[in-house]
């Protein structure tokens, strides 16, 4: 059989390249009919034609530089966002990773149907040298369209993840120039990131004198995510504000302390409570309470 990386005239890769040039309209056509082009482009079955020629001319492109073993080959590189979003929209539809891929797989039947067509005085060994190379080509497709869908789903989670997290760290007005941040559940590295951007831009939105980071509903602090604290509430103070750490645990004061974390700057209160209240006698506001004889108490 010819030597396919050498991809000289008559060789198997050099007659695939110019079976897809040759019959870019027939595959295209033929594609646009297979469940993975049909169901992802509904709204006009002339796009779906558009978007298999495309795809075609990529896999000649592929052959003419000899690289049909090759994901990473340049001709990829035109059609990579369309497949992902092929594979995404098929993904989003259902479909699993197994599913998706046999749905590529139906697309080499019609173009390996063509090409026979296109050979019929050539030889057994060269038709199927040619066949060959073909569904390597239309293989290493595959393989492309699986590594975009996977590459989009993660970007997908990603994203999903990052939204949760700011949705998890909400950021409450208490009071004219005073913001709070409730922190529930286990701290990361990724969270404490969150944490101080999503306070740091309500700073800037609430023009807030004071800041409450309240953590009583964290049960542990490791040495990062109280450094990560510790860095947030150096923040605010370059942003303006000054930041209260209220709901320390004992056992997280006792790690902050192991750690030999310097907290001689911070000021801190036991609960969320005392820290409003310590931030409203800094501001100056009275807090009146009823005593129980009907009297007042400040």
């Amino acid at each position: 059989m010819p030597d396919q990386a050498e991809g000289t005239a008559g060789s198997p890769t050099h007659e695939v390249r110019d079976f897809l040039r040759r019959r870019r309209e027939q595959i295209a056509q033929r594609w646009a009919d297979e469940p993975l082009f049909r169901a992802v482009f509904t709204v006009s079955r002339d796009e779906a034609v558009e978007a298999g020629k495309a795809v075609v001319d990529a896999l000649a492109q592929v052959a003419d530089a000899a690289r049909v073993e090759d994901p990473d080959a340049a001709g990829f590189t035109t059609v990579r966002e369309q497949l992902a979003r092929m594979g995404a929209a098929r993904s989003r539809a259902g479909l699993s990773t197994a599913q998706v891929s046999g749905e590529m797989a139906a697309l080499r039947p019609p173009v390996e149907n063509l090409l026979l067509a296109d050979l019929p005085d050539a030889s057994a060994e060269h038709s199927r040298a040619c066949v060959t190379t073909l569904s390597v080509l239309m293989g290493t497709l595959r393989v492309v369209v699986m590594q975009t869908a996977l590459s989009e789903g993660q970007a997908l989670i990603d994203r999903q993840r990052l939204q949760l997290l700011e949705v998890a760290t909400p950021v409450i007005k208490l009071w004219d120039g005073i913001v709070a941040v409730p922190l529930i559940g286990t701290l990361d590295s990724a969270r404490s990131q969150v944490v101080m951007e999503t306070l740091l831009e309500s700073i800037v939105e609430q023009q807030a004198r004071y800041a409450i980071l309240d953590i009583t509903g964290v049960p542990t602090v490791d040495s990062l995510v109280a450094q990560h604290l510790m860095k947030t509430v150096a923040a605010a103070r370059l942003m303006g504000a000054e930041c209260i750490v209220s709901g320390i645990r004992p056992a997280i004061a006792q790690t902050m302390v192991h750690l030999g974390l310097d907290l001689g700057t911070v000021v801190t209160r036991a609960s969320l409570a005392n820290a409003l209240g310590y931030v409203l006698h800094q501001l100056g506001v009275g807090i009146v309470n009823p005593g129980t004889n009907g009297t007042v108490t400040r």
